[in-house]
């Protein structure tokens, strides 16, 4: 990893406000005598330049809320706003246009397509929307992660470690205002966790991105600035391990 100083991410929004806000959320599945509440009144604020770790046991409600904060699933109550925009009622086309813009996100399987290269994995999501390529801010990112030389390779011709990183890249290339992590190192082997894990912390530390990562690892939740640990669909405890909340 270089240790050089680093650029900052180009962010259109500055103040003390939270990246992201949830008030009140609510999600229930079923009906009748199979109602499930997944998520029960949560209230949740993120701050900008932040690191976050989300965990709790299987069905305590943490992947919900991953999905509900990243507009992938409604609420049945509440509201939440990302980067100032409410999302809660917001409209297909326009949840699809902030997700590209203003949200990204690093997959367990990480979901590169195999017939671009690295580079153009990278650039999809500002294809996608159509956004002029910041070239400084690219060639930023790809000099941190360590991957200038391998931008013109498919993904068959990365080395499990040079996946992610490009995966994490393409993820930060839009300059989001939140970062979604999801079980993003549930399958890897310990070498290849701590890469991961290494690159996140990066991403906040050295760019100032908002990170929020469900995860059922303790020690990779330990490498985040706070831990929210969910059962039954609430917020059963709210850990500061450094930074600010």
């Amino acid at each position: 990893m270089t240790t050089a100083p680093l650029a900052a991410a180009p962010s259109p929004t500055d103040g003390a406000s939270p990246a992201l806000l949830a008030l009140g959320i609510t999600r229930t599945y079923g009906t009748g005598a199979g109602t499930v509440t997944a998520l029960d009144a949560v209230d949740l604020d993120i701050a900008r330049g932040a690191f976050t770790a989300i965990m709790g046991p299987s069905g305590s409600g943490k992947s919900t809320l991953l999905h509900v904060l990243a507009g992938l699933d409604e609420v049945d109550a509440g509201t939440i706003e990302i980067d100032g925009t409410e999302i809660t009622g917001m409209g297909d086309d326009a949840l699809t246009r902030l997700r590209r813009e203003r949200i990204g996100f690093v997959f367990q399987s990480f979901n590169l397509l195999p017939m671009l290269s690295a580079e153009q994995n990278i650039l999809l999501p500002l294809e996608l929307a159509g956004t002029r390529v910041d070239r400084a801010w690219f060639e930023t990112i790809t000099e941190a992660f360590g991957i200038t030389d391998r931008l013109d390779h498919l993904p068959s011709q990365l080395s499990g470690g040079q996946v992610q990183r490009v995966a994490i890249a393409r993820a930060l290339v839009t300059s989001p205002a939140v970062v979604f992590a999801d079980e993003p190192t549930g399958n890897l082997d310990s070498r290849t966790t701590e890469e991961v894990l290494d690159f996140l912390r990066l991403s906040v530390d050295e760019f100032g991105q908002t990170v929020v990562m469900v995860t059922h690892e303790r020690d990779a939740a330990e490498r985040a600035d706070r831990i929210i640990t969910l059962a039954d669909g609430r917020i059963a405890s709210d850990e500061l391990l450094r930074g600010k909340r």
